[in-house]
């Protein structure tokens, strides 16, 4: 009897949890957004983001559909200088591989934005959450269709004057959708029904919360190097240029230009940062193991210490092979996975201390 009473009860609480949609929704565009970091990274590896010079929110759905639109879409190519200095080669068969990243990842863009407010729509017909709720979900999808304005002025950048993006609207870019992507994560995990084991769990919030900052700023250092191609030179490990802190770091004036804008001193920045997590991420491992373990909410940090080390190696690899697509966009994008799992684990310490007060 008491197998059929757990059995019919997990079933009323299923049937009851309104929000369940909810979570799968946010959880599949967070999925989503993972897929638009992966194609991003392939169209900034190719150099293939300046392939469309304008912006076209509604027409610019149709690609080049005979040969006429294709030469005009190439004539304007040819008028940036990534063209005139680095590409003046290209034929126009050429130019449709480079056109063809960027074309597919601002159609997910676009896609995107349907996917999630069609489903917001319906769920807030049907009314499976409150008006509370719906303010913060409809501001997620403000913030997606901000991070489109982000990606143009991004490309914009690169139009007149330099032969690639700005590094920093780079950066600004590839940080906005880690922050879109940590969101996704964080609310329908924090929309879980049901009790999180370990009253005690406030105790490592500041921990998580820390180490989610300490990631989002990594991947924003990552962005310096991609945008700076700094990984291309200094492709020794654990020496850079011949020293762990190699010279040349502070060369430029005024001195904070060497932060964003010397190649050397951005992937200097980049290693110090992924050296920090490590140690970081080793001793949250320890200090809990000798706290009582991992189970319960705590049985995400052998995942993170496992994700840690296999993006270092990621990392290191892809140093030293001088940054094939393969790995670079892998880096790229277990970076948002590591940060994903880590606002997983932050999102379940606040249930449990929740529950725990």
């Amino acid at each position: 009897m008491t197998a059929v009473h757990n059995a019919a009860l997990s079933q009323t609480q299923y049937a009851s949890d309104r929000l369940r949609p909810v979570r799968i929704w946010l959880y599949a565009m967070a999925a989503f957004v993972l897929v638009m970091v992966v194609v991003g990274g392939i169209t900034r590896l190719t150099e293939s983001g300046l392939s469309i010079t304008s912006w076209k929110p509604i027409s610019g759905i149709i690609p080049p559909l005979n040969d006429a639109d294709w030469a005009a879409e190439f004539d304007a190519y040819k008028q940036i200088p990534q063209y005139q200095v680095n590409n003046s080669w290209m034929s126009v068969d050429d130019f449709k591989v480079i056109f063809f990243w960027e074309y597919i990842h601002r159609l997910l863009g676009r896609l995107l934005g349907v996917v999630f407010i069609v489903p917001f729509l319906v769920f807030l017909a049907q009314k499976r959450f409150t008006p509370r709720l719906a303010m913060p979900l409809f501001g997620l999808f403000l913030l997606g269709g901000f991070q489109g304005l982000l990606g143009w002025w991004m490309v914009s950048s690169g139009l007149s004057e330099l032969t690639s993006v700005s590094q920093y609207r780079l950066a600004a870019h590839l940080t906005a959708a880690s922050l879109l992507f940590i969101a996704l994560i964080y609310v329908p995990r924090s929309l879980e029904p049901g009790r999180v084991a370990d009253p005690a769990a406030g105790n490592n919030i500041g921990w998580a919360g820390l180490l989610l900052v300490l990631i989002v700023l990594q991947i924003a250092a990552g962005a310096f190097v991609a945008g700076l191609d700094a990984g291309m030179g200094y492709n020794t490990w654990p020496l850079m240029d011949g020293a762990l802190v190699p010279e040349g770091l502070g060369v430029m004036q005024p001195w904070w230009k060497n932060l964003f804008e010397n190649a050397l001193t951005v992937q200097f920045i980049h290693r110090t940062i992924a050296y920090v997590i490590v140690a970081y991420v080793a001793v949250m491992v320890w200090q809990q193991r000798s706290a009582g373990g991992y189970s319960g909410v705590h049985g995400w940090l052998p995942r993170l210490a496992f994700l840690v080390l296999l993006q270092v190696v990621l990392g290191i690899g892809t140093l030293l092979m001088h940054v094939p697509i393969s790995l670079a966009v892998g880096h790229q994008a277990l970076a948002f996975m590591l940060a994903g799992v880590t606002v997983a684990y932050l999102a379940d310490l606040r249930r449990a201390a929740r529950i725990g007060d």
